[in-house]
């Protein structure tokens, strides 16, 4: 194995919430799970985190209970959905939402992020994480997760749901392309 990606643990009021770049502060249950995770992951040499703190702060527990380095990449954060952080899914318009799932890819209804911009810049801080010492663990968002899986999977991988606190490993042999993903 030379990756593993781990979604940070639930956020306090996401449900229904469009928070890509928006810091949410971590639930009551940040504790628990971030005590699960440094039992139950596999072993890794380093860690790479986003710096939102939904990442971060997981990214230092697990690094201080397992004695590992950590290190931030930039790169690692999650999607900018622009005008829509911070609304309820529900409250944004129709024709914006089904403009974006037109051309999930290259639409930017929001203003911010494409997800084939997402998954450029996530693919180049994963290719540059399994360059260095493997097993790494990258706590990332579900975005980076999905560009990771559409890199291999093509379409299916942006429809995955990865929970919170879960984590899937990539092995040595995972190509993920840096060029736009295929179209959903």
């Amino acid at each position: 194995m030379a990756l593993i990606l781990l979604r940070h643990t639930r956020p306090e009021g996401a449900e229904g919430l469009c928070y890509g770049r928006t810091d949410l502060p971590l639930a009551a249950d940040f504790g628990a799970e971030a005590a699960r995770l440094a039992r139950d992951l596999p072993p890794f040499t380093r860690i790479l985190s986003s710096p939102l703190s939904r990442c971060l702060r997981l990214a230092e527990a697990l690094a201080a209970a397992r004695a590992r380095p950590l290190m931030v990449d930039a790169r690692l954060v999650e999607m900018d959905f622009g005008r829509w952080e911070g609304q309820r899914w529900a409250a944004i318009a129709r024709a914006e939402l089904d403009a974006w799932a037109t051309d999930l890819t290259g639409a930017r209804p929001h203003g911010g992020e494409t997800v084939a911009e997402l998954a450029s810049r996530s693919a180049r801080a994963l290719t540059e994480a399994m360059a260095g010492p493997v097993p790494a663990l990258v706590v990332c968002h579900a975005g980076v997760i999905k560009a990771a899986l559409a890199a291999r999977q093509g379409a299916q991988g942006w429809r995955a749901q990865p929970d919170y606190g879960s984590w899937l490993q990539l092995g040595a042999g995972w190509n993920i392309p840096e060029e736009s993903p295929p179209d959903v």
